[in-house]
C-alpha cells in the first residue's frame, strides 16, 4: 500500500477515461486504484454484458459496494434477495456471500467500490486490456485465470451464479 504524496495526487477522468479491461464478457474501467488513493479505495465502472451473473462469492480483504447507474439487477446478499434499479446502492461487507443477475433488456452500468483498495486488481488480472470501445465478443471465460485472480485478491467462490 502506497502512502506517499505521489499516490494521492488529485486527478479528473472523463466519462470514458481510465484503463479499460475486458473481464469475462464485460468492460471494467478502472477509475481509481489503490496505488492512486494511498490504499484507501479502488473504484471500477462496470458495463455488464448480456447474461452476466458472477458466482456466489465472498471477499475476505475488503468491503464491496455497488451503485447501479443503469439497468436492473436481482441481488443476493447474505440471506436477502432484492431488486435494484437505477440509483440503488448495495453494500456487501467482507465475509458476506453475494451475487447478482441482470433483469430486463437494459445492460447495467454500475460503480464498484472496494474499501480498502486492491480488489480492483481482480478485474485487471482476471481480464485483458480492452481492444477498443464497447464490450468484448462473447466467449467462454478463462476459468483458470479467473480462479488465480480470485485467489490472489482473497475472493472465494462458494456457489453458483443466480439463474
Amino acid at each position: 500500500m502506497q502512502t506517499d504524496s505521489e499516490s494521492t495526487r488529485p486527478y479528473v477522468l472523463a466519462a470514458e477515461d481510465g484503463p479499460a479491461h475486458w473481464f469475462v464478457n464485460n468492460r471494467a474501467i478502472i477509475k481509481a486504484s489503490a496505488s492512486q488513493t494511498g490504499g484507501a479505495f479502488g473504484l471500477v465502472e462496470m458495463r455488464l454484458g448480456p447474461g452476466h451473473s458472477p458466482p456466489l462469492h465472498i471477499h475476505r480483504a475488503e468491503d464491496e459496494s455497488l451503485w447501479l447507474l443503469e439497468g436492473r439487477l436481482t441481488v443476493q446478499c447474505g440471506d436477502q434477495t432484492f431488486t435494484a434499479e437505477p440509483g440503488a446502492f448495495i453494500y456487501t461487507p467482507r465475509g458476506v456471500p453475494h451475487t447478482f443477475k441482470i433483469e430486463g433488456t437494459t445492460l447495467p452500468r454500475l460503480l464498484v467500490l472496494f474499501v480498502p483498495g486492491g480488489g480492483e486488481g481482480f478485474f485487471i488480472d482476471g481480464g485483458r486490456p480492452a481492444q477498443g470501445q464497447g464490450l468484448p465478443s462473447p466467449a467462454a471465460p478463462d476459468v483458470e485465470r479467473l480462479q488465480a485472480s480470485a485467489t490472489k485478491y482473497h475472493q472465494e467462490n462458494i456457489g453458483p451464479p443466480l439463474s
